[in-house]
């Protein structure tokens, strides 16, 4: 392995930051939920960033394990026994983002372009199961972005579990309401006041972004599936291929969020609310939408010493 590139230590807020360079390109990775707290190609930042001392604004970054987005009230039942997770939503009493939202992670690997990091969830209030999440963000040859999150089940019975990420993205210093977002998906999930899915709609003319919206006119907190998947190669399925969620400016730079099909849900969120920014884009890939303790919905079972993989990354036109 190379030496270390943990460039501040570990009394900042996020813990020590991974710088990855390669191509051109610069990513910061912090051991705080395995967080993406910035990235650019060229000196154009392609996601939103904040201060290494700073907790991840909105969840800006993070990975989320095992599960992501919220659980309806904190309660779900395994075998017809209450499980009561932790209420980390207050506001809305819902727990929500995992359980390693707080938590360090530890690296396994490191070089100038890669960083692989691991964090154990204990068995605790509502999950009695020991997994561990790792997460390796890497960048390619071309300076793109790839990242890989492996769950394994430690435990001697089957987990339960959904994985995801909450990237906000960006282009540059082109104002976010110029830009416009694509996200190829047929179907959106309508949701109650605490934002729990009660049902999954044809997209209509409100949530349709499949031929691209402008951001500007967009208040958004939506999860979507039906994504539509494209081979990678011929002897690829498109199932088996990728999906990309697109934000491009008038000049025609555009970033885009990539995934692979284990990904059958993206959660876009489009907030004023974000520090320092008059409107920010996230577009958060995850392999199960809000609640899927409880509907079942993208829910998957790991088996004792079994591991499951999700792989997602970053590409632009620059």
């Amino acid at each position: 392995m190379s030496t270390p590139l943990a460039e501040s230590g570990p009394r900042a807020a996020t813990g020590p930051q991974y710088t990855l360079r390669r191509a051109g390109a610069t990513a910061v990775v912090v051991s705080l939920a395995a967080g993406l707290r910035h990235y650019d190609r060229g000196g154009v930042e392609l996601v939103e960033s904040y201060g290494e001392s700073v907790i991840a604004p909105g969840a800006a970054g993070i990975t989320l394990a095992p599960f992501a987005n919220r659980v309806d009230g904190g309660l779900w039942h395994l075998g017809g026994k209450a499980q009561q997770l932790d209420i980390t939503e207050v506001a809305r009493n819902n727990a929500i983002h995992g359980l390693l939202r707080n938590t360090g992670y530890a690296v396994l690997e490191q070089s100038e372009g890669h960083v692989l990091q691991e964090a154990a969830i204990h068995p605790q209030h509502g999950y009695p199961f020991l997994a561990r999440h790792q997460v390796r963000h890497e960048l390619t040859p071309s300076g793109a972005l790839r990242v890989s999150q492996t769950l394994v089940n430690d435990s001697p019975g089957r987990a339960p579990f959904v994985l995801g990420a909450h990237p906000y993205f960006r282009l540059g210093d082109v104002p976010t309401e110029q830009l416009s977002i694509t996200v190829d998906a047929a179907t959106w999930l309508a949701a109650n006041h605490r934002m729990i899915p009660t049902q999954a709609l044809p997209v209509d003319d409100a949530h349709d972004l499949r031929r691209g919206r402008p951001v500007g006119e967009l208040r958004m907190d939506t999860a979507f599936t039906d994504l539509a998947f494209t081979a990678v190669s011929p002897q690829i399925s498109p199932h088996d291929g990728v999906a990309r969620h697109t934000l491009s400016a008038p000049d025609g730079r555009s970033v885009s969020l990539w995934h692979d099909s284990s990904v059958a849900y993206v959660h876009v969120f489009i907030t004023p609310d974000f520090p320092g920014r008059s409107l920010a884009v996230a577009m958060e890939p995850m392999t199960g939408p809000a609640n899927a303790f409880n509907s079942g919905n993208g829910l998957r079972w790991l088996e004792p010493g079994e591991s499951f993989t999700m792989r997602w990354g970053i590409d632009s036109e620059l």
